[in-house]
């Protein structure tokens, strides 16, 4: 029997208008208000899955590794070490205990907390974990485009996944579709999608699928509203109507990783290639401004 948990270990912020691309600021900041910089506040979530023998986290939240400069700029607000301490805290987990990290890509938002340091050293964080990443985006996160290059920070991740390929801790994913690890008759798998970055890994069982950033909130359900950043913004709107499909016929509820008041939802269809939310999953306790670490 799997037990579910999403943590919100902290919070950032990113540009609005590159979070909804096309559509009109008047339409995008009715759902989510933009700063005096134009940015939206947006949550790091982080999904812990146990099963009897397994402690599974998908993706890894920012860090802390940034520096002031970076955390300003970002609106990154959360304690030291937060991934740690939001497992200690809600858990009583040590990063021991951890035995596996589904990485679904590897933006600096979602691989930041695989390690500590600062921007000279950095260490594993989770040292018996078996990390878990798709072959072909990795390829793909060492050589960028010039368009979405800074996403990456290949000089914090590099040496990390390297280290654990040296240590037999690195399982790479291959194909479209597939199984990423399971303990007994608990089976986790996946598929990928590609409008948002190549090879992006969404896991998935019998009750929950993991949107990353190809869904990041409820706001983005809308098959048009895609982010600026998605390096091929028409694919994302394809390979949505194929994940919303798939959502429907198993029955499956989204996780969000960056909608900070609803960690995720139901999809319905609503008529020919159309889709709508049919139910949204709302925080139990959240205070922004405290940026605290929240269990829901």
């Amino acid at each position: 029997m799997k037990k579910y948990s999403v943590l919100h270990p902290a919070v950032f912020k990113l540009d609005g208008g590159a979070m909804f691309g096309i559509i009109p600021k008047p339409l995008w900041s009715k759902a989510i208000p933009a700063d005096d910089q134009n940015r939206i506040l947006m949550s790091l979530r982080v999904m812990l899955i146990q099963t009897a023998n397994k402690n599974i986290l998908v993706d890894t939240g920012i860090g802390d590794y940034h520096g002031d400069k970076f955390e300003d700029r970002f609106g990154v607000k959360g304690q030291k070490n937060p991934l740690i301490e939001t497992l200690h805290k809600n858990f009583g987990l040590v990063p021991e205990d951890i035995t596996d990290l589904i990485v679904t890509h590897l933006h600096f938002d979602h691989v930041g907390g695989l390690g500590s340091g600062d921007h000279e050293k950095h260490n594993l964080i989770f040292l018996n974990a078996n990390i878990h990443l798709h072959r072909k985006h990795y390829a793909y996160a060492l050589k960028p485009t010039a368009r979405d290059a800074g996403s990456f920070h290949s000089q914090y991740f590099r040496p990390l996944i390297e280290a654990a390929e040296k240590d037999g801790r690195i399982h790479w994913v291959d194909g479209e579709e597939g199984e990423v690890l399971r303990d007994g008759e608990d089976v986790i798998k996946f598929r990928c999608s590609h409008g948002h970055t190549p090879w992006l890994l969404h896991p998935f069982d019998e009750k929950f699928i993991y949107m990353a950033d190809l869904v990041p909130t409820s706001h983005h359900v809308s098959i048009p509203w895609v982010m600026g950043y998605d390096i091929s913004p028409g694919r994302t709107t394809e390979d949505k109507k194929e994940f919303y499909q798939f959502i429907i016929d198993h029955n499956l509820t989204m996780v969000f990783e960056h909608d900070l008041y609803f960690w995720g939802a139901k999809v319905k269809a609503k008529g020919k290639d159309d889709f709508e939310i049919a139910e949204k999953f709302t925080a139990i306790s959240i205070d922004p401004q405290s940026h605290q670490s929240v269990m829901y």
